[in-house]
């Protein structure tokens, strides 16, 4: 795997995260996602939208699939359950705002070496009345 041990700490990992949750639209997602592995951070990132409580499980499997698709883990239980554990940590923080309303926003996964992490970035509401809330999740693997 490329540079994966560049000195490249939690701190590091997580923040790579959420500047890939918080990029606006793909070309922006691509550039930083580049610049990022310049420095031995891999990343993935997906849009995601729909109903809290019943979608659970959907982003956090969304997390694991685009995480082993861009080459940011490899298939295996440890990696997986690594990426599975910080989406779920991510997920509960942003929940006492998201409990019974709909979400849309972006969920992205980073790693470097050892460190795995995941932050959501999600608007939260009804139509226009979004309430905003970010959630970040961090393992070794």
């Amino acid at each position: 795997m490329v540079n994966e041990f560049m000195n490249n700490g939690s701190k590091d990992v997580v923040k790579a995260a959420i500047m890939m949750s918080l990029t606006g639209d793909r070309m922006e997602e691509k550039a930083l996602k580049t610049q990022l592995s310049k420095s031995g951070i891999r990343t993935a990132a997906v849009d995601y939208g729909g109903e809290f409580i019943n979608s659970i499980m959907k982003i956090v499997e969304r997390a694991v699939v685009s995480s082993k698709r861009e080459g940011v883990i490899v298939e295996s239980h440890n990696e997986e359950g690594a990426v599975a554990g910080a989406a779920r940590e991510a997920l509960t923080q942003v929940m006492p705002k998201a409990m019974g309303l709909n979400v849309g926003g972006k969920i992205a996964v980073a790693r470097s070496g050892e460190h795995v992490a995941v932050s959501v970035f999600f608007g939260i509401g009804l139509l226009h009345l979004n309430e905003i809330a970010i959630g970040t999740g961090h393992r070794v693997v």
